[in-house]
């Protein structure tokens, strides 16, 4: 029921972002966005992907998973990513967050049968959403101009190495580099259900935000950014500025509701 709630109020969130962004006329280009005939190439392909590949499949895994294993398997990636969350969270000088996100992964990887079960939500102890990213921005490092990474998607060049950092935090890798073959294999296909587990949680919003929106490109890029300055402020107001948006915050704030 909570997983549902949380996916009644993402598809309204994107529903109400979109409407917003369809009333908007963008008139001039983005200085934060120079490469924009080059990540419209990008977005362009990376959509075709997700229509002919990553859509059908995450359809008919959202098809065949009934809700409760849904919400399991959901819950043992976002388990496995809390290693990282904490790391992040003392590196952002959070100790006190960090702290509870690293409690969090050991009550639910024992208590919680390797994390399908969030039994630390049911004792209080918060969620929260940190990444390497948000870390290198903490530290100083500019975020660089705005640019759409072949099958990842919205970033930016801080972005590119958030996620060299988130990579070198998830356990995952490891196993993909260090196990042997049959092991390695294996991290690539639990990764691939992870892709797979996002896409169809996220079926919905999307299916509202592409309905709405003028300007798929500008609305996503519009998106990211906003989500990214949220995260960044941990939550602080930001004025909604739809038209200097850049898609990394937006589809980053809808994958947190996700996650």
């Amino acid at each position: 029921m909570r997983n549902i709630i949380r996916k009644y109020h993402l598809a309204l969130g994107v529903g109400s972002l979109a409407l917003l962004q369809a009333c908007t006329t963008v008139t001039h280009p983005d200085p934060a966005d120079p490469w924009e005939g080059m990540n419209r190439d990008v977005f362009a392909f990376n959509d075709q992907v997700d229509k002919f590949v990553l859509k059908p499949v995450a359809k008919g895994y959202q098809w065949i998973t009934p809700e409760f294993v849904d919400v399991g398997i959901s819950n043992f990636f976002s388990n496995l990513k809390d290693i990282g969350v904490s790391v992040n969270g003392f590196l952002q000088a959070k100790p006190k967050e960090g702290g509870m996100d690293a409690a969090r992964f050991l009550v639910n990887s024992t208590v919680g049968i390797a994390g399908f079960i969030d039994v630390a939500t049911m004792i209080k102890l918060p969620k929260h959403e940190e990444d390497f990213g948000q870390t290198l921005a903490v530290w100083g490092v500019p975020r660089g101009p705005y640019v759409v990474l072949p099958l990842l998607g919205p970033s930016s060049i801080r972005g590119v190495g958030g996620y060299a950092g988130d990579a070198a935090l998830h356990p995952l890798t490891y196993t993909f580099f260090f196990a042997n073959p049959g092991v390695s294999w294996g991290a690539v296909g639990i990764r691939a259900v992870e892709v797979v587990d996002v896409r169809a949680d996220f079926l919905g919003a999307e299916a509202v935000a592409s309905e709405a929106a003028v300007d798929r490109y500008i609305f996503f890029r519009s998106a990211y950014t906003q989500r990214r300055d949220y995260l960044i402020s941990d939550g602080a107001a930001q004025t909604l500025d739809l038209e200097g948006m850049d898609d990394e915050d937006l589809d980053e704030s809808l994958y947190e509701d996700l996650e």
